[in-house]
């Protein structure tokens, strides 16, 4: 093979290639378009195994469709380029729903998990959000062995630097010159496509974590006709554990027992490590802001737009300058390294500035930087160019997933790539898309932003942007997309049956406390009293102590002798099923009326330029997006209700039907 190899490329009068030449990759395919070899055709394609290509290839080999996977490194498959944790406020939500409908994260976060605790315990039920930290290392493992036992799927070390579009799908070309002939793709390339790392002043063409950048992709998507932008996002230094001082430290200890993401995990065990929380000074905003001309997102060499709700602490120190010190949270990378991660102290200032303003703080008066914080910019693309099921409008069978879509966050992306994994199956499958609404979950609630109102910075999941928060808790996602994910395929008849039981037992517990009477006594009333609620005087159904605010599951448990042994998650849905009865009611009348709005289907190949009536605005707007109902319309920035209602007496008349 390397004697034929030779002999063509002597034939086309070179004598090598150079692989790492840039001007030699950009233009080998003229003088060396009969050396491509062919390695094989599949159903599906992923390009990337982060997060969202993870679950964009498993979906994709569990629905029977025969899948290939690229990534630049395979040590890099699964990889947390940034912090050492699995959820967060909104974030938790993302994971507990990808587990519902049959995804992986959830599981393998509970297989590495070192730490749990539920955030928001002070609010409502809506925004109760689980956090792990986790073994990084050990879930990057984790999910590249299940990737390689997965059927149906291949794993590839391969840079994808070429896509093509063919009459049965894409031929994608490797920089070794191997073409794959697919029938669909997913792109997820997180931060590596057209990567540059930025410290202080210096700047590098690499993917997170010194990797190399996917370097040339971005040029054939664009000959495609995607329209990519520039995003950015940094990460904070890993500093040396011995070197901390944690003396001085407040503690932050995991919730026991720990609450698992996977509905099919059991048990978690005990936590494993603890956090610590320290603040930054006066001091450490006196170096920065003396620097701050040395940092390249002030200095203009960095173009890409950052996430507004996760910045750099230099930009904290300047937009909240009244602010006299910010958070952070030390926390380990995993239990086999010395690695500390700094949440909350990402920077793209020179190292010997990071050094200085590191030292300002309690505890890393002393701490020894192993890798330094930067920022990395990156191409993406705009969403809004997407349909619901995150197909491009103009590429049938090209799908996009994760950061390339413009979004930030491992949750983010994996809840994405799922998605998209799934629809780029159907797609080869000749099966209908999924679409998953803003009313049944946070998933839906993603999508719908991404492809409906764009991002115009790294878009972050946020329980504020759900208008139904109270019905999309992270304790019943099972209840909303289990279904959904057995008729989709990926619930298995063991996961199915332990669910349909679940259901039961809820069922039989809800009726178990409409009937159950507590008689007054010393003990109840005592509780009552300790909580300032109203003691009984006579007697009180179960479900009615249930309800007052006051009162908890846990707070009866004396005076309830017939309570089952039960998963405390049943528990949780009854009582807050119990106490919220109102507002949830309310929120599905709502859901109601959105559906019927949901329902009133539009014409995706309608020139609104057409229509008289509506604004300017709305007409240019309505073109770009194409919604598919006059839901999806009615949150497009820039149309107003008076333009809905030009949509609406439309369809009336027959004319949009």
């Amino acid at each position: 093979m390397v004697g034929k190899l030779s002999s063509r490329t002597e034939e086309a009068g070179f004598s090598t290639i150079i692989l790492n030449s840039p001007f030699s990759i950009l233009n080998y395919n003229k003088g060396f378009d009969n050396m491509n070899y062919k390695a094989g055709k599949f159903d599906v394609a992923v390009v990337g195994a982060g997060h969202a290509g993870i679950e964009a290839a498993l979906a994709s080999a569990r629905l029977g469709c025969k899948t290939v996977m690229f990534t630049i490194n395979m040590d890099a498959v699964g990889n947390c380029p940034c912090n050492p944790s699995i959820g967060g406020t909104a974030k938790g939500h993302l994971v507990r729903e990808i587990d519902a409908l049959g995804g992986e994260m959830g599981k393998t976060a509970d297989e590495c998990f070192l730490q749990s605790r539920m955030l928001n315990r002070g609010k409502g039920p809506a925004v109760h959000s689980l956090r792990a930290q986790i073994d990084r290392r050990k879930y990057s493992d984790v999910m590249k062995h299940k990737i390689e036992l997965q059927p149906n799927l291949e794993l590839h070390q391969a840079e994808i630097t070429d896509i093509k579009k063919t009459d049965g799908g894409y031929i994608l070309t490797t920089r070794m010159l191997a073409e794959y002939d697919v029938k669909t793709v997913v792109i997820a390339t997180g931060t590596y496509l057209g990567g540059r790392i930025y410290v202080g002043e210096v700047s590098y063409d690499s993917g997170p974590d010194g990797i190399f950048p996917a370097a040339f992709l971005g040029e054939s998507l664009k000959k495609l006709g995607l329209p990519l932008r520039r995003f950015k996002t940094g990460t904070p230094a890993r500093v040396l554990r011995s070197s901390i001082d944690f003396s001085g430290l407040e503690e932050q200890r995991g919730d026991e027992p720990p609450v698992p993401f996977s509905y099919d995990t059991d048990e978690l065990g005990e936590n494993k490590v603890v956090c610590h929380i320290s603040w930054t000074n006066e001091n450490t905003k006196r170096i920065i802001l003396d620097n701050i001309h040395r940092s390249p997102l002030y200095g203009g060499k960095i173009e890409g737009v950052g996430p507004r709700y996760c910045p750099s602490l230099e930009d904290k120190i300047v937009r909240f300058s009244e602010k006299q010190r910010h958070q952070l949270f030390i926390e380990p990378c995993g239990l086999n390294t010395e690695e500390m991660y700094l949440q909350g102290m990402s920077s793209s200032l020179p190292e010997e500035v990071q050094v200085a303003f590191y030292h300002t703080i309690p505890g890393l008066e002393n701490c020894v930087i192993m890798r330094p914080a930067y920022a990395i910019e990156y191409d993406c693309v705009d969403p809004t160019e997407m349909k619901p099921t995150l197909e491009f409008k103009s590429l049938e069978g090209l799908f996009g997933a994760g950061q390339f879509n413009g979004s930030s966050g491992y949750e983010e992306a994996a809840a994405q790539g799922l998605v998209a994994g799934i629809n780029a199956a159907f797609k080869a499958l000749g099966r209908p898309g999924l679409v998953l609404e803003r009313s049944n979950s946070y998933i839906g609630t993603l999508i719908d932003d991404l492809v409906t109102k764009g991002a115009n910075e790294p878009y972050r999941m946020m329980t504020s942007r759900s208008e139904y928060r109270l019905l999309l808790r992270q304790d019943n996602a099972d209840v909303r997309l289990t279904p959904i994910g057995r008729e989709i395929g990926l619930i298995s008849d063991e996961r199915w049956n332990r669910f349909t039981e679940k259901q039961r037992l809820k069922t039989e517990e809800l009726k178990r406390i409409e009937k159950i009477v507590i008689p007054p006594s010393d003990i109840i009333n005592e509780i009552l009293v300790s909580r300032e609620t109203s003691p009984l005087s006579t007697g009180a159904k179960l479900i009615d102590l249930l309800r007052r605010p006051q009162i908890s599951y846990a707070d009866l448990a004396p005076v309830d002798s017939t309570r089952p042994d039960l998963d405390p998650n049943i528990f949780e849905q009854v009582e807050i099923g119990v106490k919220y009865a109102g507002y949830i009611e309310k929120q599905l009348r709502q859901v109601e009326q959105t559906r019927k709005l949901e329902k009133k289907s539009l014409p995706t190949d309608f020139d609104y330029t057409e229509l008289k009536g509506l604004r300017l605005e709305a007409q240019e707007k309505l073109n770009k997006i194409k919604p598919m109902n006059i839901g999806q319309a009615s949150r497009i920035s820039g149309v107003s209700p008076a333009d809905i209602s030009v949509l609406l007496i439309w369809m009336a008349q027959g004319d949009g039907r």
